[in-house]
């Protein structure tokens, strides 16, 4: 048998479970997830969510004198999570291809007496594991706000601190007119404000529970049930729902959407950076730590990475947004096999949006801004950059139709006779004697025709102020 290594050992993982999946891989999870994140999607806090909205219904209803006082506090009392065996949960979840029996009969267990008896009592499983799911997100929920505020003080930083910061603006890939990168980040800061916008406004309609029973008439809780609900919602600090959710999923399919427009906006960042940071640009670049790798074969790479793991992680929230609409698509009052596929898009968007926001933070707090050679850049096309400025001050005096004739051809020749902008202007009979020397060579600084750029940062500046959406500015 051929040798491994002197240290390896093979077989040492035999028999273990390992993960398989880039969520939880010991080697990628970091690039699709944070442990932050993992610990809310993890399945010791699904099944105590789970419990919780046990624990929640069955003090509720002794409140209400549905079930013995003494058997509420009993079943609260031990619905921890910590009080079972998840494997043994797990056991039962493939014996009796039911997804909450097994917890159910494992509280039950542990209950003194006959108090287990009372456990469940009228729910049926999707009440349970929806108003789990939604205490997870909403978990999740907090940690989003959280890190989109923090992603919204740095933009606003770097978009106060290069406001007069000139750089070429680039259309359909190439340089089009002179913006400052100040306004490049305001855009930036006010996208992510309306996502945090977006997340404010659905809270209310998102984060509601459910109590409805086996087909959402609330038939198993009796007279008192719009009563239960909302005792049950006020202890779980979720709002009550006005009908039955289960068949329809439009706030889950809501959220993740949101998810996905605050993940593809920042993949978008993400991939500026790095198409500003080629070579032949270098205009930006994210931060570089000691010991960092570009290339196992060529020492000197320093390559974007950070951004890179961004934009891939973005473009895989969007299949999971996609993946999340067919949740829409459900038959009659309840049915499982769109439901399930939930299990797997909600986890792995809120996992893959916590990534984006983590790595994100770190780019913009650390991004270097090379303003050298964004000035430097400004020249690269020879002057004809200032294309629309020159041809606004011809049309005084020839008329804006044929100003833009004119410096379009002298243009085209520039180009094909390798001259600079001002050179080939100059050899224009029609410019010639409507531009002076001086006059044209003013028109033709870049850094002079930024527009209203730093004024539409303030406003920018000024509004996100005002919103205070961001803390602590």
């Amino acid at each position: 048998m051929p040798e491994t290594g002197q240290n390896s050992k093979p077989n040492q993982h035999v028999g273990a479970p390992m993960p398989s999946g880039v969520f939880d891989s010991i080697l990628l999870k970091h690039m699709w997830g944070t442990d932050e994140l993992r610990a809310v999607f993890c399945d010791e806090n699904r099944v105590q969510k789970w419990y919780d909205y046990e624990a929640a219904l069955a003090l509720a209803q002794a409140e209400l004198g549905i079930v013995p006082t003494a058997a509420a506090a009993e079943i609260a009392r031990k619905a921890k999570v910590g009080n079972v065996d998840l494997e043994a949960i797990a056991a039962e979840i493939r014996r009796t291809k039911h997804p909450l029996v097994g917890a159910l009969r494992a509280l039950q267990a542990i209950c003194d007496g006959d108090h287990g008896e009372y456990l469940h009592f009228g729910p049926t499983t999707q009440d349970v594991l929806d108003t789990g799911t939604m205490l997870q997100i909403k978990e999740a929920h907090a940690v989003f706000m959280r890190d989109l505020q923090d992603i919204g003080r740095e933009l606003y930083r770097l978009a106060e601190r290069y406001k007069n910061t000139p750089m070429a603006g680039r259309t359909h890939a190439v340089q089009a007119l002179p913006i400052t990168f100040g306004h490049k980040c305001a855009i930036w800061l006010a996208e992510t404000g309306r996502n945090h916008e977006r997340m404010k406004q659905l809270e209310k309609r998102v984060f509601v529970g459910s109590l409805v029973g086996a087909v959402g008439t609330q038939a198993s809780f009796g007279a008192s049930a719009f009563e239960l609900d909302g005792k049950v919602m006020a202890r779980l600090g979720l709002g009550v729902a006005d009908i039955s959710w289960q068949p329809a999923r439009d706030r889950l399919v809501e959220y993740v959407g949101v998810l996905g427009l605050i993940g593809g906006g920042l993949a978008k960042i993400a991939n500026e950076i790095i198409v500003l940071a080629h070579t032949v640009i270098d205009e930006l670049a994210e931060p570089f730590n000691e010991g960092k790798v570009g290339s196992s074969t060529m020492p000197h790479k320093r390559n974007p990475s950070t951004c890179e793991g961004i934009v891939a992680v973005g473009r895989t929230l969007r299949s999971t947004v996609a993946l999340m609409h067919d949740a829409l698509m459900q038959e009659h009052e309840r049915d499982a096999s769109t439901w399930r596929f939930e299990w797997k898009a909600l986890p792995e968007a809120c996992l893959m949006t916590g990534a984006i926001l983590a790595q994100m933070k770190d780019v913009l707090a650390g991004l270097e801004v090379h303003s050298d050679k964004m000035r430097h850049n400004l020249d690269a096309l020879g002057g004809f950059l200032m294309s629309e400025r020159v041809m606004f001050a011809l049309a005084d005096k020839v008329g804006k139709q044929t100003a833009h004739e004119v410096v379009y051809d002298a243009s085209m020749r520039g180009f094909a006779q390798g001259k600079t902008f001002e050179q080939a202007l100059m050899d224009h009979p029609r410019v010639e004697g409507a531009l002076a020397t001086e006059e044209l060579k003013s028109l033709l600084d870049p850094t002079t025709y930024v527009g209203l750029a730093p004024a539409i940062v303030d406003r920018v500046l000024a509004e996100t102020r005002a919103s205070g959406w961001i803390k602590s500015l």
